[in-house]
């Protein structure tokens, strides 16, 4: 009687594991038959920009969209795919639903997402991650990071080089390391080249509010600025559209903006000197290539630099001179030789030479 009734209710314990189990392979089989997917998935979170911010998350997308394409992958579920997050609150939501659905590779994109990214992956280690402009020191995760302060020391000396008046400027964001690199780094390519020119600075304490920018360039070109790099995001575009507004009242002023991330000429064609880019789209590429290839650097850091072709100037070199570029390149020669090692810090510049 005894064994009956163990045998009847082992037997209702596997029917219902038997169940759960084919529930929880619906939601997380991504596209495998008998257990066996069929082909390598990769998703990506974004931050708050969203997959269109004309910024990072964008080049980030077009990066896993070019690594899709190169591997016959298509978009959605069984291939390559992205979660919008609306706020901050989405961040753990988002990563944890691209997790259960089995993606082999699962990106968290910008610092923001730090908190988020170190949680998830401690939760679900077999998970692989990967976070972009921070460090997570988690083995399932691969931190990607940028050497901004090689790529912000060329657009200095172009800055350096067309200013008029030996006045620019530079507009940062929120005030912390990252954007200290892009700071430190301009300000050694501007002294670089023209030891008498003065850098105004300014953080306006955010990355999305453009009216904070335009007030921003229109307070620096009113103390005499004509060249202003930013590094502030949503911010930084209402510098470029102050220096456009400018320029639209008198073509004949000389004053300019200097993109960053991704080429912003398109922003404003005759006010965008250049742009500092960095290579988001490559570097997401290159690190869902090596996973799967077997060689995920979870848990390692990879800066991508000059060397990397992970960060430099525009493609977009209409309004710069032969002479400024012909010096980009001599700077670019010099800094991956290693004849010049660029500050990435306030402290680090203050020893520059």
């Amino acid at each position: 009687m005894k064994k009956r009734k163990f045998g009847l209710a082992l037997s209702l314990v596997l029917a219902a594991g038997t169940m759960l189990g084919a529930c929880g392979k619906k939601e997380e089989s991504n596209g495998s038959v008998g257990g066996k997917k069929e082909a390598f998935t990769v998703g990506m979170v974004t931050d708050v920009g969203g997959v269109e911010d004309k910024s990072f998350n964008q080049s980030a997308w077009e990066g896993l969209t070019a690594f899709g394409k190169d591997n016959g992958l298509k978009q959605g579920k069984n291939g390559y795919h992205y979660l919008q997050s609306k706020q901050d609150s989405d961040y753990i939501t988002n990563l944890n639903t691209l997790a259960r659905q089995d993606f082999d590779l699962v990106y968290g994109i910008g610092f923001l997402m730090k908190d988020a990214v170190t949680k998830v992956s401690e939760q679900r280690k077999d998970t692989k991650f990967a976070i972009v402009d921070e460090v997570v020191e988690n083995s399932n995760v691969a931190s990607i990071t940028f050497k901004e302060h090689e790529g912000s020391f060329l657009v200095g000396v172009v800055a350096g080089l067309t200013t008029k008046s030996n006045k620019v400027g530079f507009i940062g964001g929120v005030q912390m390391p990252l954007i200290e690199k892009f700071e430190a780094g301009f300000k050694a390519g501007v002294m670089s080249v023209n030891p008498k020119a003065e850098v105004l600075q300014k953080y306006t304490g955010n990355f999305d509010k453009p009216a904070d920018g335009r007030a921003t360039a229109d307070s620096m070109i009113k103390s005499g600025a004509d060249v202003i790099f930013h590094a502030a995001g949503g911010t930084g575009e209402g510098m470029i559209e102050e220096v456009n507004s400018v320029k639209q009242k008198d073509p004949n002023k000389a004053v300019w903006a200097i993109g960053v991330d991704k080429d912003q000429a398109y922003l404003a064609p005759e006010a965008v000197l250049t742009s500092m880019v960095k290579r988001v789209d490559l570097a997401v590429a290159d690190v869902a290539k090596k996973a799967k290839e077997g060689n995920f650097p979870g848990g390692e850091k990879i800066e991508y630099g000059l060397d990397q072709s992970g960060v430099g100037i525009a493609e977009t070199k209409d309004n710069l001179s032969d002479d400024v570029l012909k010096a980009v390149e001599e700077w670019t020669a010099k800094i991956k030789s290693g004849e010049v090692k660029v500050p990435s810090t306030p402290a680090e510049l203050k020893n520059f030479k």
